[in-house]
């Protein structure tokens, strides 16, 4: 699995652990970008998100600069963090560690 794109790594993870809410900032094509993925699903805060789920929020050339976990569901007004500012090689190495 080390080898699929870090959104369908990071898409498995939350289907793994329903509870949690990743958000994800990145850089796409040179933009500073912000998704969140929930349940399998990645959606751009920033950006349109394409209709089709085959089409990654997250393209491979994109830059994840880091990641916060937060407890589900996701209330914008409140959010509830675990852990903030992790950087990509550290959640992916977790990752790795799950089988993800």
């Amino acid at each position: 699995m080390a080898d699929a794109l870090p959104i369908q790594r990071l898409e498995n993870y939350t289907l793994r652990h329903s509870q949690e809410v990743l958000w994800v900032k990145a850089v796409i094509a040179g933009e500073p970008s912000e998704i969140l993925v929930f349940r399998g699903f990645s959606s751009s805060l920033t950006g349109a998100t394409a209709f089709d789920p085959d089409v990654p929020v997250l393209p491979s050339e994109a830059t994840i600069t880091s990641i916060d976990r937060l407890q589900g569901p996701y209330r914008p007004d409140a959010p509830q963090y675990l852990e903030q500012d992790l950087s990509w090689p550290t959640f992916a190495s977790r990752l790795s560690d799950a089988g993800l």
